[in-house]
């Protein structure tokens, strides 16, 4: 039987403890209203706006006034003729001044008018201006007040996700009749044992969604689908009540097939027959149907839809090769670290090597659909599909490709070599990028639609990883020591115990 030792156990608790400190900092320092979004925008800025230039009327000119000259005697009458030609010529004048000057008032006020118009218009668009700035300062602060609550989610899915790819992994074992896996059950069942545990706090998480305590889901903004005709589209698959049955649904569906096979597993040591393993064959082929289709659906709920507008067919196989691959990763360093502790003495080093395949494999696998997805959405460049990408290559570039070499080209490098596989402090080290590389998958697919361009490593997410971390080393641990780690009446146990190649 296996001891939890103190100091693994200690160590839990410290993750733990660490974990709630920085979870409870990231949402106390979250900001609570749009003034703390102005206050930071304006530290991030690294300058302000300029001077306007002050504009100075033009003055006007005045004008002379006119002299009078007087006329000598002898030419008066010469005078008198003049002087009724001017008269006339006042006249004339008099009447032309009268046209000009209703036609300059004409122009003044044509002008206010045109000015008082303006003036009108300046205001109305310096109202959509505010109005604007408002919805881009209200979208901030929904983006800052998702950062805690999206490195919460990021941890909590990817973690309950390694213990599901683990279930997924030993229900293949069981229908496939695998004779080198069953030394390796009891790991396996350790490591789904915190399937419940992750499942609840999951669920937790999805109704608070639901109760609008975030703005994860935009969908669930009724403010925003009732201005967006595509969501309007898609409001009878995505709505709250159907959403939360079809996460209920999965959830229950996973654990009862892992509480019975392990029921199965454990009452399989005290029969005198096979029909305990029988029932774990029939039960395995089963859950592998609704697994399929389950896990589809889930990536499409759970992390497609916090960006309603783009989709890929490919997801839903995309996104089962990252946890895949990551739940056989942590079978690996699970057995790995039982054996340096003196546990498993059946597991030898074919044990040891066929995982190491697996976790080449699945990573090769991961690769071949990110390359996938990738190539013929950018290929095709239809703006809805491409924007998706070009959002994490400009905003995200370097997680995103940062994930690439940590989930393909160091396990390729590392793991290609046979020799490799069986040598334990290089699997180790290949193992820890492979989870570190995969959580970052994780924080891609979720992060760019949630917190977008406001999104860095920082005390919630790290404090995420610890706590869950520490929940799982802890759960997973104390159902190690529930039951032997050897199965002792399976019928391939024997071949199991002597396997090599």
């Amino acid at each position: 039987m296996y001891t939890f030792s103190s100091k693994l156990k200690t160590f839990s608790f410290i993750l733990m403890l660490l974990g709630v400190l920085g979870i409870g900092y990231g949402f106390l320092t979250a900001p609570k209203t749009i003034q703390d979004v102005e206050k930071i925008l304006a530290e991030d800025s690294s300058h302000h706006g300029g001077a306007h230039e002050a504009t100075t009327a033009v003055p006007v000119e005045d004008h002379e006034e006119a002299k009078t000259i007087p006329a000598p005697a002898d030419k008066v009458e010469d005078t008198i003729h003049h002087e009724a030609a001017v008269a006339t010529t006042e006249e004339a004048h008099a009447t032309t001044d009268s046209v000009a000057t209703h036609a300059e008032v004409a122009v003044e006020e044509h002008h206010e008018a045109a000015a008082a118009e303006h003036k009108s218009e300046a205001h109305h668009a310096e109202g959509v201006d505010y109005e604007e700035h408002q919805k881009h300062l209200e979208h901030v602060l929904h983006q800052l007040q998702n950062k805690p609550w999206a490195a919460f989610y990021v941890a909590c899915i990817f973690f309950m996700l390694i213990s599901l790819g683990t279930l997924a992994f030993y229900g293949i074992q069981q229908v496939a009749q695998a004779g080198w896996s069953p030394v390796l059950f009891r790991v396996m069942q350790g490591i789904t044992a915190y399937l419940p545990v992750g499942s609840v706090i999951f669920f937790i998480v999805l109704l608070l969604c639901g109760l609008h305590f975030n703005h994860l889901f935009v969908w669930m903004d009724k403010d925003v689908v009732a201005h967006d005709k595509l969501l309007q589209g898609k409001t009878g698959y995505l709505n709250f009540p159907f959403w939360i049955i079809r996460a209920a649904v999965f959830l229950t569906g996973w654990n009862i097939y892992r509480y019975f096979s392990r029921k199965n597993c454990l009452a399989q040591d005290e029969s005198d027959d096979n029909s305990n393993y029988k029932k774990n064959f029939n039960i395995s082929a089963m859950f592998l149907v609704f697994f399929i289709v389950t896990e589809s659906i889930m990536s499409w709920d759970w992390i497609m839809s916090v960006d309603p507008h783009w989709f890929s067919t490919l997801f839903g196989w995309y996104v089962f090769a990252s946890f895949f691959v990551s739940g056989i990763t942590t079978i690996c360093m699970v057995t790995l670290y039982l054996k340096s502790k003196g546990y498993l003495e059946n597991v030898n080093t074919s044990h040891i090597h066929d995982l190491a395949k697996f976790m080449f494999g699945i990573s090769v696998f991961w690769t071949y659909l990110w390359f996938s997805q990738f190539m013929l959405i950018w290929y095709a460049n239809i703006p809805e599909e491409v924007t998706y990408f070009v959002t994490r290559i400009e905003v995200y570039n370097l997680p995103f490709f940062g994930a690439v070499v940590m989930n393909f080209v160091f396990p390729i490098l590392i793991l290609i070599n046979t020799d490799f596989k069986r040598v334990t402090w290089i699997l180790v080290m290949a193992g820890t990028v492979i989870l570190l590389g995969h959580y970052v998958d994780f924080f891609n697919m979720i992060m760019p639609a949630t917190v977008g361009d406001r999104w860095f490593i920082g005390i919630s997410e790290i404090s995420s990883v610890f706590f869950f971390l520490g929940l799982f080393i802890f759960v997973v641990f104390t159902a190690l020591t529930k039951a032997p780690l050897v199965p002792k009446r399976n019928p391939f146990i024997e071949e199991s115990k002597h396997f090599h190649y």
